[in-house]
């Protein structure tokens, strides 16, 4: 049995007012088209009836405007209220602008509406971003075609488009759109954000003319104005998302860094709290981690000297890094040795906002280098190395020879460079002499200063030519220090003056319990130092001694001290040596 037929609705009087309205314009173009035929026939008709009727139907367009269903206003003004929610709610940009698109096709009736915004990587271009039908699905891609001379209008120009047949419009007479996609009633305004243009809303329907008026059109445009600060609001809680996801990455890429590295990690911020402690750094100081973050630096940091406090401010009100060596006691682990090197960390603005500090546990390799320092020190390669219990370090009386070197006008020359760049000249003079010294199977015993001091025949390094090699190892300094001039400022060449003698030593490890240091003590050792500092720059001097075992081997002439002898001091005989025979 078929259904019954639904009851009809009754026009509203609006309705009514319209549908008058396009009558009126039916036999307007209908009387429009008859002037034109009798024209033809030179029958010219008076224009004031049509005038009449145009009039009348603008009357009644305007009267149907202003004639509003009271039940469709008050939905309207419903789904208007409704922009709040979407303003004030956290929703990402997807969901904003569905509700947008789909409460603005609600308000108008209209068929498919679309929402167009500025590219986020190009503000001069715009593309669509949403486009829905009435029952709220989003368009296919054959259904998107719309009037892109409406939107790119309106874009343009900040103000809104309305058309009740776009048919029939002048405005769109060119635009294949309408035309195309028989386009009726269409209505398209601005999004403005600060007076600016961000984008447009476009509705429209294929079918029925006079869906809009310029009540929908005041209704969109307003709700258009809050909807452009909800999309905006959208825009921003996804840029803030998308930030907080990177920075949360950026933390836990960090997190994992500082959890392998094996150095110690503090960084405090200006007023000294611990904003960031590795494991490696807790597991050092012997504490908890947990227990640290958040936490007075002081609270957290054992009590390393008196002045410690004052150089991490001092680091970070110069901006100057410092290093600094320390043997706190440690809990459960004793006491230890630890590197410091405090550096100031900065903004993007170079102002400094804390001290980090990295921390270094040399405690078992300073162990380790206290108990092979005497033979990794002393011996020039692995080969020389016997048991340690035989090498007498108790204290052996032997025949040595001794290389004494010293730079010439040093201490004028220090007078005048800054201490970084001083530092920087003597490391390459010592160097030359350690790499002499070395490379003629001598140990070097020691830095003073700008002064080296070799030793040959040792317990560490015996050797039955010990004489020549460490008259060998004084010529080969002074061809090292003339090829270091070559790369130095004249006013950095500086020369080395060299004693060498031959004779008995006591050599042993002497010093403290805690520290002890293997050298040579005995007249020997002051005679090659004297013999040192009468031999001017660029002069090797040897003693008699030395000489009578090198004799077939050097040339020699008579020695002519750069100073004379003190009252009671007395030397052997001295010679300059001017050549060594391979």
């Amino acid at each position: 049995m078929a259904s019954a037929a639904q009851p009809s609705q009754p026009e509203s009087l609006r309705q009514k007012l319209q549908r008058l309205h396009l009558l009126t314009q039916e036999m307007l173009q209908a009387l429009h088209a008859q002037r034109e035929l009798i024209a033809q026939r030179e029958i010219d008709l008076p224009l004031e009836p049509l005038q009449a009727l145009e009039q009348l139907s603008y009357d009644l367009y305007a009267f149907s405007l202003r004639a509003s269903d009271g039940h469709t206003e008050l939905a309207q003004l419903g789904h208007l209220a409704r922009t709040g929610q979407i303003i004030n709610s956290k929703r990402s940009l997807d969901q904003a602008l569905n509700e947008v698109i789909d409460t603005v096709v609600a308000l108008t009736g209209a068929e498919r509406g679309l929402i167009m915004l500025q590219d986020a990587t190009n503000s001069q271009q715009f593309v669509v971003s949403v486009a829905r039908k009435i029952n709220q699905n989003d368009l296919e891609a054959d259904e998107m075609r719309v009037s892109r001379t409406a939107l790119e209008q309106v874009i343009r120009t900040g103000e809104p488009i309305l058309t009740v047949n776009a048919q029939a419009d002048p405005r769109f007479a060119d635009s294949e759109s309408v035309f195309d996609l028989s386009l009726r009633s269409l209505l398209c305004v601005p999004l403005k954000l600060r007076g600016q243009v961000i984008g447009a809303i476009y509705v429209d329907n294929r079918t029925k003319e006079a869906v809009f008026t310029l009540q929908e059109q005041h209704l969109v445009y307003t709700f258009a104005n809050q909807a452009a600060i909800a999309i905006e609001n959208a825009r921003l809680f996804d840029s803030l998302r998308a930030a907080l996801a990177e920075v949360t990455a950026i933390r836990d890429f960090m997190e994992n860094i500082f959890g392998s590295i094996g150095s110690g990690i503090i960084a405090a911020d200006q007023n000294d709290v611990v904003m960031l402690i590795n494991e490696a750094a807790a597991r050092i100081l012997d504490i908890e981690r947990h227990y640290a973050q958040g936490k007075s630096l002081w609270a957290v940091l054992p009590t390393f000297y008196e002045g410690f406090q004052q150089l991490v401010a001092e680091v970070r009100t110069r901006n100057r890094q410092q290093v600094v060596e320390v043997e706190p006691i440690l809990g459960r682990r004793g006491q230890v040795n630890l590197n410091l090197r405090l550096s100031p960390f900065r903004d993007e603005a170079q102002t400094t906002q804390g001290v980090a500090i990295v921390l270094e546990d040399l405690t078992t390799l300073k162990q380790q280098q206290a108990m092979l320092s005497a033979v990794r020190r002393y011996l020039p390669t692995a080969d020389n190395l016997q048991a340690i219990d035989t090498l007498e370090l108790s204290g052996v009386e032997r025949e040595i020879s001794i290389l004494f070197c010293d730079v010439r006008g040093f201490t004028a020359f220090s007078e005048h460079l800054a201490p970084e760049a001083l530092m920087l000249v003597i490391n390459q003079y010592l160097a030359v002499s350690s790499s002499a010294i070395e490379a003629f199977g001598g140990i070097v015993d020691k830095f003073m200063g700008d002064a080296a001091v070799g030793l040959f025949n040792t317990q560490f390094n015996p050797m039955p030519d010990h004489a020549l090699q460490a008259v060998r190892a004084a010529f080969k300094l002074l061809e090292g220090v003339s090829a270091l001039h070559q790369t130095l400022p004249p006013d950095q060449r500086l020369e080395y003056g060299v004693g060498v003698h031959t004779g008995l030593a006591v050599l042993g490890n002497v010093g403290s319990p805690r520290r002890k240091e293997f050298t040579a003590i005995g007249e020997t050792v002051q005679i090659a130092k004297s013999l040192q500092e009468l031999a001017p720059g660029g002069q090797v001097i040897i003693s008699e001694a030395t000489y009578a075992l090198v004799a077939p081997y050097v040339q020699v002439s008579a020695a002519t001290p750069r100073r004379e002898l003190a009252p009671g001091e007395s030397l052997p005989r001295i010679f300059r040596v001017t050549a060594v025979n391979a």
